[in-house]
């Protein structure tokens, strides 16, 4: 249906006008409102231009919540990220790129999605052998034995490994609490080449129309989160090399970025907020430096990637590219 026919058949419906056309009215104009008043404090994050050997990627892990739970000793500092979300922050720091000294461990399937073709030595997809059926996810157990393989594998390269949590689905006794809600089933059909669907609403969705409690959501994100620094530490205990624990992005939790605005929930792409962009750099500087070897040779990832030619139009895991 054309918009102009949405408009007539939906005109006196004020919930149509709340949910749907005032939201569209107002979200490029709103984005670009907080472009411009978004003057960050910490320095722009260039993944690959930084100084490390191994790094951690905690998704959708917020500065605050990191500075609260994390217990590995370290040097904490602050970064702005490149991205609200991760598709974008995966194609302002790889796309075009060549980095054939560094290999990528991966639970997140989106890597698939994003067109982006022999970057790296290697890509680990993770999520395609240790994918949970039941949490639809990869756990962090399965994440840190996979890293430390290729860790071992790959002796001369650095290696880059991107966890899945804190994002949702949650896992833990709060998660238990909260019910059903998404996991990657989206996009890890669509890395496939399968039809793309939900299962469930996100927590997010569930947040917003009143089904769950917010505080029984900070409680499941912050377990979720606790969880996954129980294995990365001894992960990162295991590396005797400059190590870094950081995020793609943040997430808001019933923030309002715009005077007078709704709560927000999510991290929406292109959005700049500190809830957002805001993400922890701990530095481990270890006792050792790699010796890395940069392959001239083809890299060994030859993945098809099936989904490359669809939409950039993903509209996944509480990302909203549109």
């Amino acid at each position: 249906m054309s918009k102009l026919g949405s408009l007539r058949e939906n005109f006196h419906d004020p919930f149509w006008w709340r949910r749907q056309a005032i939201p569209y009215l107002i979200r490029s104009p709103a984005k670009q409102y907080l472009k411009f008043r978004y003057t960050p404090s910490a320095p722009k994050l260039r993944l690959m231009d930084e100084d490390w050997d191994n790094i951690i990627i905690l998704d959708a892990c917020r500065y605050d919540q990191f500075k609260r739970h994390n217990t590995i000793p370290g040097e904490l500092q602050v970064r702005t990220s490149r991205g609200s979300a991760t598709p974008e922050f995966l194609t302002a720091n790889f796309d075009g790129e060549i980095h054939h000294d560094t290999v990528y461990v991966t639970a997140n399937p989106m890597y698939r999605t994003r067109g982006l073709e022999n970057v790296f030595h290697d890509v680990v997809d993770v999520w395609k052998d240790e994918w949970d059926e039941e949490w639809r996810t990869v756990y962090p157990e399965q994440m840190a034995s996979r890293t430390l393989e290729a860790y071992r594998e790959y002796p001369e390269k650095r290696i880059i490994s991107h966890f899945m949590q804190p994002h949702y689905p949650f896992i833990g006794d709060a998660a238990d609490e909260l019910g059903a809600h998404s996991g990657f089933e989206l996009t890890y059909r669509k890395a496939q080449g399968k039809a793309a669907k939900r299962d469930d609403p996100t927590v997010w969705e569930l947040l917003e129309n009143g089904k769950v409690d917010e505080e029984l959501v900070w409680d499941a994100y912050n377990e979720t989160l606790e969880i996954a620094l129980g294995h990365v530490e001894p992960l990162v205990d295991e590396f005797p090399e400059k190590t870094v624990v950081t995020s793609d992005h943040g997430n808001f939790v019933g923030e309002r970025v715009l005077p007078f605005g709704n709560p927000k929930y999510g991290h929406p792409v292109g959005v700049y907020a500190d809830e957002l962009r805001k993400v922890p750099w701990l530095v481990i500087e270890g006792d050792e430096r790699k010796t890395v070897k940069s392959e001239t040779t083809t890299p060994h990832d030859h993945d098809s990637e099936p989904s490359a030619t669809v939409s950039d139009r993903l509209v996944d895991l509480g990302y909203i590219d549109q």
